[in-house]
């Protein structure tokens, strides 16, 4: 049956009118990341390695989403109800869609994410899977085959007569670019299923083989060899992806697996990557054609919130045309999807172990173990990079002669490390074709020369506001001479302040000066060299507070000896109004004493008062109502029980006050 289609400008009237575009720029890719996709099912995967795209179709919302390598969104195009299945031009210029809703091909150009045909199928119900071959997109629909030819003048759309299976659904589709004229299809989802191989290199497409396979199928692909067609769950192997030969689809091979298979998909240099619906196991393995046991395994995490980790999607599995990644769509228990990207999924991940001695003498040989090996197995002879970082030689640090493995793939080296304090090891393997790049390192003290630093001041109280020099002095070093001072106040609300940084005098002296304001706690750093030790040195020097203090209320002032007294009527009370430094929460000492008949001083009582944001405190003091009462006041500041601790213990003048008639 040959049907001319409509042409393309009639064609794009009828769709575009539905479709909506946003479009985003262009970005770089990057590798082994997942990105959450904002599409709520979907139907396929297409790689556009010139672009570096990636198309998702969700057929539930009707839409396709193109991401770059890294999952970021570029572009939606929207209005494709029930579009699924999706196939890259062999130019790259056109992304191929099948609408299932519309009985529709549409395409997609590339560059600019533009729909820019839309190709009727009448006849052909549900057009679902596309594969590319030999420029023609092959399309399978409800219960048969077709093609779609856009090469000439105008497009033809041609179903296939005699398919030579009565397909069961929207039959599955597989081809590679490396094998032209083959096409593969097959039955998915049943526990028999039908597969067919067919040569589509001439006019009409002619059965080249089919047989009812056991299997439930998910996804299937072809060799680029064109020999063999892998499918998922396999025919009396169990859990795998089988290997049936495109001569007569019997099974050579079958790849193991976890449960339960949903997905295949094989790279142009023939690495295969099967998926599984594993949510307590790997979800992505990776192998070499031939080799039964992974060379790699992909365990996607729990972003959901049920015990087992998020699942592979059905089918959701494709390769960048360069093989240098693998796309997979995985699912939570939310229904949230995520773009994986895996960057070089061919390769094998060695590991590589370092091991070097706990400490070491400086100059002194030592010696490095380590191991290298990889479920590929690696040749003995490897050479690895080895690269020592110390204060000498700081990163990228200095290349030392190569290592090679032995058999087992171990190997050492010695080295006499020539700078002391903390040496590190570190050891690469480059990678080939087949082994990704792998490196490990180790690190070991390397003694030094025990350094003196030392700090003057330490325990010494000064007025407030004094401006203190504190001189640090440096013994004898290998080869640096500069020191750090730094300053620490008490009180939170001050940080550690660096005070000066230089080189020390000739003597070995380096002086700062520190403005005292707070008690303080000055460090003398030297961080040393590749032969003296580092060294610190620490003094706690203490800052008075400032307290000044006014007697008010008097009616003269008079000397009694040589002390200057407040003269107060004996029923007039005393006013003493003081200053002092403030802090958050700070109260002053009020502090009363009364000269007894003994002629001495006796302490009547003391207590503390507030200070106000600006340091402020008056008191007044009950006047006594009898006269010839002689007494002293003061304020103090106490550490600690003035409320802080960032001063020191500071005490006002005394104030005296002479009561009369």
């Amino acid at each position: 049956m040959r049907t001319r289609s409509i042409s393309t400008a009639t064609a794009l009237a009828v769709l575009f009118s539905s479709v909506a575009l946003t479009v985003g720029a262009a970005g770089s890719a990057a590798a082994d990341s997942a990105e959450v996709l904002p599409v709520s099912s979907v139907g396929d995967i297409a790689v556009d390695g010139v672009h570096r795209r990636v198309y998702v179709s969700d057929p539930l919302v009707g839409k396709i989403v193109v991401t770059d390598y890294a999952g970021k969104v570029k572009g939606t195009l929207t209005g494709l109800p029930g579009v699924s299945g999706l196939t890259l031009s062999a130019d790259s210029r056109q992304v191929y869609a099948a609408v299932s809703d519309k009985n529709r091909i549409v395409s997609v150009e590339t560059d600019t994410y533009t729909l820019t045909a839309s190709y009727d199928v009448t006849g052909a119900k549900g057009p679902a899977t596309l594969e590319t071959v030999d420029g023609k997109v092959w399309f399978g629909y409800d219960g048969g085959l077709g093609s779609l030819d856009t090469s000439g003048a105008e497009p033809v759309v041609e179903l296939v007569d005699k398919p030579g299976v009565e397909w069961d659904g929207v039959p599955l589709l597989g081809s590679d670019p490396k094998a032209p004229g083959v096409l593969v299809a097959g039955e998915r989802g049943n526990t028999w299923a039908d597969v067919a191989v067919y040569d589509v290199a001439g006019a009409e497409p002619v059965l080249r083989t089919t047989k009812n396979l056991t299997g439930n199928f998910k996804q299937l692909d072809l060799t680029p060899d064109g020999e063999q067609v892998l499918t998922t769950w396999g025919d009396g192997f169990g859990y795998s992806f089988p290997a049936y030969s495109t001569k007569d689809l019997s099974q050579e091979t079958a790849y193991p697996t976890d449960a339960y298979p949903n997905a295949v998909a094989i790279a142009s240099d023939g690495t295969i990557a099967g998926g599984s619906d594993s949510i307590y196991d790997p979800d992505v393995h990776i192998y070499q054609p031939g080799v039964k046991v992974p060379v790699r395994e992909y365990d996607f995490p729990n972003t959901g919130n049920t015990s087992g980790a998020d699942e592979l999607v059905p089918g959701a599995l494709a390769w960048a045309p360069d093989d240098g990644h693998l796309f997979a769509v995985s699912v939570n228990s939310f229904g949230t999807f995520s773009l994986r990207t895996m960057a070089e999924p061919g390769k094998s991940l060695p590991t590589l172990t370092v091991n070097a001695p706990e400490k070491a003498p400086r100059a002194k040989p030592l010696t490095v173990t380590g191991k290298l090996t990889d479920t590929v197995p690696l040749p003995a002879g490897t050479v690895l990079k080895v690269t020592r970082t110390d204060v000498e030689s700081p990163a990228p640090g200095k290349a030392l002669p190569s290592v090679k493995t032995k058999a087992d793939g171990s190997f050492s080296f010695t080295d006499s490390p020539p700078a002391g304090g903390k040496v590190t090891y570190k050891v690469a393997y480059a990678g080939d074709a087949t082994h990704a790049a792998a490196s490990a390192s180790d690190s070991v003290t390397v003694s030094r020369t025990k350094t003196t630093l030392t700090l003057d001041k330490n325990g010494k109280a000064y007025a407030y506001g004094a401006d203190v020099s504190f001189t640090a002095h440096l013994g004898s070093t290998y080869k640096n001479r500069t020191v750090e001072i730094w300053a620490d106040p008490y009180g939170g609300d001050k940080p550690k302040k660096l005070v000066k940084k230089g080189t020390v005098n000739s003597r070995g002296n380096l002086s700062a000066t520190v403005d005292m304001k707070r008690d303080t706690k000055v460090t003398a750093v030297f961080s040393g060299d590749a032969r003296s030790a580092s060294a610190s040195a620490t003094s706690t020097a203490y800052a008075r507070v400032k307290i000044s203090s006014t007697v008010s209320k008097h009616y003269r002032t008079g000397k009694i000896g040589s002390t200057t007294y407040h003269y107060f009527h004996k029923s007039t009370d005393p006013y003493l109004a003081t200053k002092m430094t403030y802090y958050k929460g700070r109260k002053q000492r009020f502090e009363l004493q009364v000269y007894g008949v003994d002629r001495k001083w006796h302490a009547s009582g003391s207590e503390y008062f507030a200070l106000s944001p600006d340091g402020a405190s008056t008191v007044r003091l009950k006047a006594p109502g009898q006269s010839g009462i002689r007494a002293r006041i003061r304020s103090a500041y106490v550490n600690a029980s003035s409320g802080d601790n960032v001063n020191s213990t500071t005490y006002g003048a005394w104030k005296y006050l002479n009561f009369t008639r």
